[in-house]
Formats: structure tokens, sequence, C-alpha cells
């Protein structure tokens, strides 16, 4: 709602109207042939503070109802708790830059595990936290809209990863032994490699970008229960370079909270498109996550972008990604929780070029299963419907199925790449019958 921030100054007050249109919803999900549905709880809608003092009932029965109508389908829910709309009762009291909101967060959770977890066996705890951090409270261009270079982004991670690791440990601890699911946290990751393979100074300028971007949430969680020691010793660097007196940027874990390493019981990877790597982008003479990284990113002229300007169309380096994460992070079970191909301008009904992106990318998934050994257990399209795309309003168009938001039905009409995926989904279907 802030002036300025969204296309046209579109909100998601009503969108896609889910609330009101979810027989809709199922049917489009009915005619993919899914077997599996991720979707998201809005926290305010269940606790409008933000706090279990307040339950607002009515959110309570319309995920009741989600939940049970895609069992009932033979549909097998996964659930995100929080997807970047904060309550603003939270927000209010500093959000996620306030260490409190760990807590606070945790109760969110096991209100969810307690209202919930009897039927929701998989479930993500946090979406995308490198987006809320980074766009949210350096860049400016999420919400919060916040823009505290250098400082704020590490703070609000390190909160994000402390929540979630607090709703595992709840979750392993009182829900696990009678519901059996599986927590983890959507980690959202372009593939990098250096933009000349033979260069010293790009394949370090490579690293230093992992670190930062997929690093900075898989590390502690995967790895070693810390933040990458590239991502801090370049923090620091840079800190005193700039003659910055304030302690490190990056927080440090408290061993007498719940520990970090280890609370993901599968990988949960949102994978859009690739970048090639040189050294530099920095921000002169101030603190930012610019110039701690020290990496610059490049599009490769040989790849097609669809519909907006970041989105590179690179098959490829999701398998690429995802070999990535076998050998770094202890070959875990990977759901891709988003993938997708965007449109903009002009609607066509006819997406010729997003058929061929879901038979590339599938086949790309399918060769890292077999060819590599990455134990993929699932794949999550972006997204069921055109929806509100945060900034971009609804100018971006991700859906396999169209929303048609001048109509006051918002009627849904199935892209040929809707058609195309249900095709897909069959086809894996019978393979899985034969086997």
């Amino acid at each position: 709602h802030a002036k300025g921030r969204v296309f046209k100054e579109q909100n998601g007050d009503v969108a896609c109207n889910s609330y009101e249109l979810w027989e809709k919803d199922l049917e489009c999900i009915q005619q993919l042939g899914l077997t599996h549905y991720r979707l998201s709880l809005s926290w305010a809608r269940l606790l409008p503070n933000g706090t279990t003092q307040h339950v607002n009932q009515k959110g309570v029965q319309y995920y009741n109802k989600v939940i049970d109508d895609l069992l009932a389908c033979n549909v097998s829910p996964m659930v995100t708790l929080y997807h970047f709309d904060l309550p603003q009762a939270l927000q209010d009291q500093g959000g996620w830059k306030s260490p409190g909101i760990a807590t606070v967060f945790d109760s969110y959770a096991k209100f969810c595990f307690q209202t919930f977890g009897d039927r929701v066996k998989l479930w993500i705890t946090i979406n995308e936290p490198y987006v809320c951090a980074k766009l949210g409270h350096e860049d400016g261009i999420h919400a919060p809209g916040l823009k505290e270079p250098g400082i704020a982004a590490y703070l609000v991670g390190h909160n994000m990863l402390r929540a979630h690791a607090m709703a595992w440990h709840s979750y392993n601890s009182f829900y696990r032994p009678k519901q059996r699911g599986a927590v983890s946290l959507a980690i959202n990751s372009d593939w990098l490699e250096p933009l000349r393979p033979g260069c010293n100074e790009d394949i370090a300028a490579t690293e230093r970008d992992l670190a930062f971007t997929l690093g900075w949430f898989a590390w502690p969680v995967f790895v070693t229960g810390d933040y990458p020691e590239i991502m801090r010793s370049a923090i620091d660097s840079q800190s005193k370079q700039l003659g910055y007196s304030g302690g490190s940027r990056l927080p440090r874990f408290s061993q007498d909270e719940p520990a970090i390493l280890g609370t993901a019981d599968f990988f949960a990877l949102n994978y859009y498109t690739s970048r090639k790597v040189k050294p530099g982008g920095g921000c002169g003479q101030m603190l930012c996550m610019k110039s701690d990284r020290d990496a610059e990113e490049v599009l490769d002229p040989s790849w097609s972008i669809c519909g907006v300007s970041w989105l590179a169309v690179v098959p490829h380096g999701l398998r690429k990604l995802l070999k990535y994460i076998k050998d770094t992070f202890n070959n875990p079970a990977v759901y891709i929780t988003e993938n997708g191909f965007s449109q903009v301008g002009p609607l066509q009904i006819e997406d010729v070029q997003r058929c061929e992106f879901y038979k590339d990318t599938i086949s790309e998934v399918a060769k890292a299963i077999e060819e590599d050994g990455v134990n993929v257990r699932g794949y999550f399209a972006w997204s069921l419907l055109d929806n509100f795309e945060w900034a971009d309003g609804f100018s971006v168009r991700f859906g396999l199925f169209h929303v048609d938001f001048s109509d006051p039905k918002l009627s849904r009409i199935k892209y040929w790449s809707g058609q195309e995926y249900a095709k897909i989904i069959m086809k894996y279907k019978r393979a899985t019958d034969v086997q």
C-alpha cells in the first residue's frame, strides 16, 4: 500500500481471491493432475497481531478447508509459514530486525503445527530469507522497504535463521513423534559460474557470490552451524578497510539457543536463472553488501530473456546447481520449491516458449536424477495462477492459468503451458506406474 512502491499502485488485497474462489483453484489443480500443491499461510490472516493472543477462526477454517479438500483429491499439501507478509503489528515492533521476532515466530509455527500438522507432512518455515533480508532491508525494493545498507540485511538473515531453527526444534521435539512430517526452509539461488573459466579472480568472485547467496543460509543449516568463513572474512575485511568499528556486522550464533546445524529434513530450492561472475560491483566508500561480496553478475548474451529483465532462461543451470547442492551439502533430499517462466506485455495464452521451458527444465532435472545421482523428490512450478508479484503487481505473469484481473469474476483460463505441464505429469505418472 506504500505509494510508489508497486506497479500502478496495485495491491494484493484481493489478488486472485483464492479466499473466495478456492473451489475454482482446486479445479485447476485437478486439471493439471498435480500430486502435490505448495501454498503459503498468511500469518496475519491467522493471527492478526502476530501472536496467539488473538486467533482469527475464519482464517483457521479457510486453511482447514483448503488442506482437507486437497487431501480428498489425493493431493499432498506443502505448507509455507512465512512468505514475505509479516503482520504489521510485528513490523511496528522492529520486524525481523528485532531479536525477539524469533520466539514470536516459533509460537506462530507451533500454533500451525498444532492446528494443521495432523494432515500436513511437508513444511517450509521461511521462504527465501535472502530476498526478505537483502531486497527488503538493503535495497528497499520489497517490504518493509528499508534501505540500511551493509548492516540490516545481515541482522535480518540472522534472526530468520534463529526463527527457523527454533521452529524446527519445536517440531522435532513436540510434533514429529506423532505427526511424522518434514520441515525445511526455502533457499533461493541462481547458478553462478566464472565469466572466464580459467581466471582465478573470476573463480574466487564466484565462490564469494555463492557464499553470500546460497551459502549464507545453507551453510549454517547443512554444513557447520555457522556462516561460510569466506563470507565472514570478506565482511570483516571491508569493515576494517572502511574504518567501521561497531564489531562484526555478521552476527554470531549463541550457544545458549537451539543449534542451527541439522535443522532441515530436506533441501528446498527456489531456482529461476543463472549468471556469470567477475570481481566488482562495489559502493565506493559506503558499507554495503555489494562491496562486501565484490562480485559482479553478468548475463551470457546467448541466454534468452523471458518477460522481466533479470530472468534469463537457463534450464541447464538448474542441473548444475542440483549437482553442486548434492556435492556441497551432503547429498540431501531435494525439493525444487519454485521455478518458472514469466510473461509481460500482451497476453499470450498460446505461450509456446513457456511450454518449451517446462519441457527443457524438467528434462534437466531428470538428468540430474538419473546421471548425476541427485536425490530430487519433487518439483513445484511457480505458479498455478497469474498473481500479485510484489513490486511488479499484476504486470508479470508466471501462471499455468491466466487470471483476468479486469474481470470481476477473476476468471481462470489455462495457458498452453498448463496443458503441456499436465502432459508431462501424466507421462511421469505412467512411467512410475510401470516401474
